[in-house]
């Protein structure tokens, strides 16, 4: 069968299966939350089937290579240290050779550039101490302009072959790009690769944006800008970089937009008279219902991934907590119950789990809940860690991070759900508000 995949708009990925060799082995990484030790393998550079590809060859296994240690479940075995050397895409595996440097995984490719920048990338998976090839190898054809996404796919196969988790890495992140002092900040949307490649600025400086949101099919980011003054939303198409304001009502405040599951409708905040209350919004007709009609504070609305509940802050109890309401308003039921305060819950695209940022005893933890309120997890603690999101298997969870002090700057930081491989996402300067996109097309 052949499927097709978008290349940053621009170029056609058809995958094609290749001959099975054998069934999937038993090699697989059961992840639980402990400590796991990172899983060996081996991926020799893949075979440059012509000249044009010597480069994008071992580039492109670079990227693979990457993708797989930055999980922190996979320890690559260095080149090298490699006895084998793979010459052919379909010479056979010395599984005795790759035994002896203890790979339990071997990843072996080739990349072959044709006319007008045509690019093919083939690769095979195998475990290594049972000898046999873990499913059916693939291909992709595309243009060398997408060879980093080719590389992502590749790396996506073999997490989730190896994982049983779903992809993420062929995935983007939209945020908020920051220049200049921590008083005099200057901020413009961005949007780059999940591992800070290609980045693209989709708006200028000129006024402050905040929490941009993409849409379920990646294609559309909300925003907030203080461009007329004071808080409105926009929706900004990606590839075309237009956009639209989102009419909320005149002389009051709107923020904190998110997109409905099936991107027809978007919940936000909205200030009028001094009230805060949670509203939803049909796209298409522009006919906003209100949800919520307390005294109190209530905003940072997100939908469960069936659309069918909203989880929400709000201060009605006293003090900033979780709450659960029927995504068409109605009685809401509190969730956090823990000591401190709870903002900016984001719903698991899975649906089993709620991410938070909880400020307690001076400072911030980016945290995960049950949908009830149980098991409450904290991940990170720091001055500042604030505003997750989730990666589109429900895996690692992106938040931002601020340091202390004058010259203290924001950045962009990643976490597994059980609380391992704390990293920081490189980026090109300051970055806050991240939105990681679904997996691309």
């Amino acid at each position: 069968m052949t499927r097709f995949l978008s290349v940053l708009a621009a170029a056609v990925l058809a995958v094609l299966p290749l001959a099975t060799l054998a069934q999937d082995g038993p090699l697989r990484i059961e992840i639980t939350e402990g400590v796991i030790e990172p899983l060996p393998f081996a991926v020799p550079n893949f075979v440059a089937e012509n000249t044009a590809a010597a480069d994008m060859s071992q580039q492109l296994t670079r990227v693979v290579a990457q993708d797989l240690m930055g999980t922190g479940l996979f320890r690559e075995i260095p080149p090298d240290a490699h006895i084998a050397r793979i010459t052919s895409f379909s010479s056979p595996v010395q599984y005795a050779d790759w035994k002896a440097i203890n790979a339990q995984a071997l990843i072996t490719g080739a990349v072959s550039v044709g006319a007008g920048g045509a690019l093919t990338v083939k690769f095979r998976l195998y475990d290594v101490f049972s000898g046999q090839e873990m499913g059916s190898g693939l291909q992709f054809n595309g243009t060398t302009s997408g060879w980093r996404r080719m590389a992502h796919k590749v790396a996506d196969a073999v997490y989730s072959r190896i994982t049983g988790e779903g992809p993420y890495f062929d995935s983007r992140v939209v945020y908020v790009a920051e220049t200049g002092p921590k008083d005099n900040r200057r901020k413009r949307l961005a949007i780059m690769d999940y591992d800070g490649a290609n980045v693209q600025y989709l708006t200028d400086s000129s006024s402050i944006v905040l929490a941009p949101r993409f849409s379920p099919t990646g294609d559309r980011v909300l925003y907030t800008s203080y461009e007329t003054g004071f808080p409105r939303i926009y929706v900004l198409d990606v590839a075309s970089v237009g956009r639209r304001v989102l009419e909320t009502g005149s002389g009051s405040m709107s923020f904190a937009p998110r997109f409905s599951p099936n991107g027809q409708t978007i919940v936000y905040s909205l200030t009028d008279g001094g009230n805060t209350d949670i509203y939803s919004m049909d796209i298409t007709s522009g006919r906003s219902t209100r949800l919520t009609s307390a005294p109190s504070i209530e905003t940072a609305p997100s939908f469960s991934p069936d659309g069918s509940r909203i989880v929400f802050e709000s201060d009605r109890s006293g003090s900033q907590q979780l709450y659960i309401m029927p995504a068409t308003g109605g009685e809401a039921t509190r969730i956090s119950f823990g000591q401190g305060r709870y903002g900016t819950p984001v719903w698991s695209p899975r649906g089993d789990l709620i991410a938070f940022t909880k400020q307690s005893k001076g400072r911030f933890h980016i945290g995960v809940m049950r949908t009830d309120g149980g098991e409450e997890r904290l991940l990170t603690a720091s001055f500042l860690d604030e505003g997750p999101t989730w990666s589109p298997n429900g895996r690692v969870i992106m938040f931002t991070r601020e340091t202390q002090g004058a010259q203290g700057a924001s950045s962009l930081y990643s976490v597994d759900i059980s609380g391992r491989n704390l990293k920081q996402v490189r980026t090109e300067g300051a970055a806050s508000d991240p939105s990681w996109s679904p997996l691309q097309n």
